[in-house]
């Protein structure tokens, strides 16, 4: 059997390593036009930070891995294609701000049916809309010269930090197809793909459109619990109540579980926004109006709970924080990787910048050029934004400093150290609750966490 994955981002290498890894007798070919990225693919430096994905792809490169610009190349050759290019919010026209832009989906189509030369099976493994499957079919049949296409769906669940951890032994595979005898049979040998190393009981197969919908209710339910906990946790602060003797409470009850219970600054990443701003959009289509007002206010509550903590920083430095140097330690949405797409510390960061704060980034995966970009825009400068090489070096001076990603390193900080070096009274903002506040109170610092 012969696998192409159409799309070389933080899904397609790492979910291609794998299958590569546990099923050597399947030659797996990752396809991009973007020439820098599978040229970093084939280095020693890979595009994507992810703990695990180095030594996969070194195992498997070169043997049955393959990373090219042949997308042509690619299709003709593969039994099985997926599809794994972005989707992101549309910017633009009916539906922006909440539903997905699908030119790429459409792209890879008209492509596949272009330089198709046989049968293929088609793989949906980007995030998408209900029904994009019935657009991709469309596309196949209406430029395909006699050839038989199946269409499937099989969302990826990684979470960013662990994606190898969850490749390796997932919680569930989902598979959803036609339920007609050629769409039986080109699930069947998807899950036999799978079936080299993941249990067959963990193997969900489904039609096509509960597969689609699944991906998207599942970061819904996901983001949906973190903004629950997030505005508990505005309600503690009001009350003295402990945010995290909350959520251990209530997490005890088997019926609602400890997972995604963290308080926080808020929640980012690729997924959780966009899927939300999917499913409200599609709920306003399909005229469930007051659906799609509920979701959405999992997203309003997110945006208002990083806008308060931006706010809680000014209002504690005697309500000012004009020319004041203020550290942000960590810019990626969450620790053990390198993305920040609607990361909040962009937030966070903009929000100072805006109150005329002199603000201090510092990431230990994050590229300095990158973190400008997200903070300004491209071609944009502020010189109140700099970017330190260390987090002793952002706090050097500081009159605070925020946590905004929980990096392993912030907690083993020589904190007295730092309180030395800044500005007094010091404060300690900790959005992300992994510091011992106590214990920092007690070097002198004024430190506050979320919910506490």
């Amino acid at each position: 059997m012969k696998i192409c994955c159409i799309g070389a981002g933080y899904v397609g290498g790492p979910t291609m390593a794998m299958i590569a890894l546990k099923a050597p007798s399947i030659e797996v070919r990752v396809v991009d036009m973007n020439a820098a990225r599978i040229g970093a693919w084939n280095s020693d430096t890979l595009p994507i930070y992810e703990p695990g994905l180095d030594d996969v792809v070194r195992q498997t490169r070169g043997r049955n891995l393959y990373f090219s610009t042949d997308v042509q190349g690619a299709i003709k050759a593969a039994d099985i294609i997926f599809v794994a290019v972005n989707t992101p919010t549309k910017t633009y026209g009916i539906g922006a701000g909440r539903a997905a832009d699908l030119r790429y989906i459409e792209s890879v189509a008209r492509t596949i049916a272009e330089h198709a030369n046989g049968p293929k099976i088609i793989v949906e493994k980007s995030t998408i809309p209900v029904k994009t499957a019935e657009t991709i079919k469309d596309i196949l049949a209406a430029n395909t010269r006699g050839h038989v296409f199946e269409v499937l769906s099989n969302p990826e669940f990684l979470a960013e930090g662990t994606a190898i951890a969850d490749l390796q032994a997932p919680d569930r595979v989902l598979i959803g197809g036609e339920r007609t005898p050629g769409g039986a049979v080109a699930m069947q040998k998807l899950v036999d793909v799978y079936a080299h190393w993941v249990p067959r009981e963990r193997i969900i197969t489904t039609n096509l459109w509960s597969s689609e919908l699944s991906k998207l209710v599942a970061n819904a339910f996901l983001a949906q619990r973190i903004s629950s906990i997030n505005s508990i946790s505005a309600l503690c602060e009001a009350t003295g109540a402990d945010v995290d003797e909350v959520a251990n409470a209530i997490g005890k009850d088997s019926r609602i579980g400890p997972k995604f219970l963290k308080a926080s600054v808020g929640f980012g990443g690729s997924c959780f926004q966009k899927d939300i701003l999917n499913l409200v959009y599609l709920c306003d289509h399909f005229g469930l109006p007051e659906v799609a007002r509920y979701w959405e206010s999992v997203v309003g509550m997110n945006d208002w709970q990083k806008r308060r903590f931006a706010a809680k920083i000014v209002s504690s430095l005697f309500n000012t924080v004009a020319d004041k140097r203020i550290a942000v330690l960590g810019f990626a949405f969450k620790k053990d990787t390198n993305d920040t797409r609607e990361s909040a510390a962009i937030s966070v960061c903009r929000d100072l910048l805006a109150e005329q704060a002199r603000v201090v980034v510092y990431d230990p995966k994050v590229p300095a050029d990158e973190i400008r970009v997200e903070i300004l825009g491209k071609g944009r400068d502020d010189p109140r934004l700099t970017v330190a090489n260390s987090a002793y070096e952002a706090t050097q001076g500081a009159h605070a400093l925020a946590v905004a990603t929980e990096w392993d390193e912030f907690k083993t900080l020589d904190y007295a150290r730092i309180f030395a070096s800044m500005q007094q009274p010091a404060f300690v903002f900790d959005g992300r609750n992994i510091l011992d506040l106590p214990k920092l109170r007690a070097i002198g610092f004024r430190a506050s966490g979320i919910g506490k």
